[in-house]
């Protein structure tokens, strides 16, 4: 069975050599790379089953790599940085990343991370394609369509009317549409969770101010209501 690939992305030799270190002791195959030109090539070239990507690059910023790569493929990516604002997180997560880790971080925390999003990737599975009264998902093309119409959903919210869409009735609390969908963890979660229900509402909802599909449960959470009153 081929090993897992991990890329690692960072200018700092001694922190890719880390990280590297406890990877491996973890069994994948980690290719490594000083700069985003390299880490682009790797990424083509060898096609990693996850991206270890470092936000400073001294020469393509890290944002853009993230940028560059999600209109390629779904490859996971984990950002690295040292800045530490929701603003900062958010705008990774926005691109297209699926967790962040600030530094300074523990080499076995971020080899933890790399654990659990690798994990929750089969959890995605299930039907390639399911309709909720005029909602259709089509899992393996990722796209959403309204009646004839094509939604416009970023991949966290696509990831996030999944979740909610395969568990009809079920109700999730912020933390656990996070932990299965978006996979990260910071100060403000609960309202940015409910940014993009706020967000997805606007994209789905007949009427944003009275849902059908994704419902408030007070006190809870949120859970899909199937398009029905």
């Amino acid at each position: 069975m081929a090993r897992t690939r991990v890329l690692v992305v960072d200018d700092d030799i001694r922190t890719v050599e880390l990280v590297k270190l406890y990877l491996n002791r973890d069994g994948y195959l980690v290719l490594t790379a000083y700069n985003g030109v390299e880490a682009l090539r790797l990424a083509r070239e060898n096609r990693p089953d996850l991206i270890v990507l470092d936000l400073m690059l001294p020469d393509i910023y890290g944002l853009e790599i993230c940028r560059i790569l999600r209109r390629e493929s779904d490859v996971p990516i984990i950002m690295l940085t040292a800045r530490t604002t929701d603003q900062d997180k958010l705008t990774g997560l926005e691109m297209g990343a699926d967790d962040y880790v600030t530094k300074p971080f523990s080499p076995s925390e971020l080899a933890a991370r790399v654990r659990a999003v690798l994990r929750r990737l089969p959890g995605e599975r299930g039907p390639a394609e399911i309709k909720h009264n005029e909602l259709t998902m089509d899992f393996e093309k990722r796209e959403a369509r309204l009646a004839d119409r094509q939604l416009n959903l970023t991949k966290i919210e696509f990831k996030l009317l999944g979740v909610l869409a395969r568990n009809p009735g079920r109700v999730f609390s912020r933390a656990e549409l996070i932990e299965k969908a978006l996979g990260y963890d910071f100060e403000g979660l609960d309202r940015t969770i409910d940014v993009h229900i706020l967000n997805l509402r606007r994209k789905i909802e007949p009427d944003p101010a009275d849902p059908k599909y994704i419902k408030t449960v007070y006190g809870v959470g949120y859970k899909f209501g199937g398009g029905e009153q």
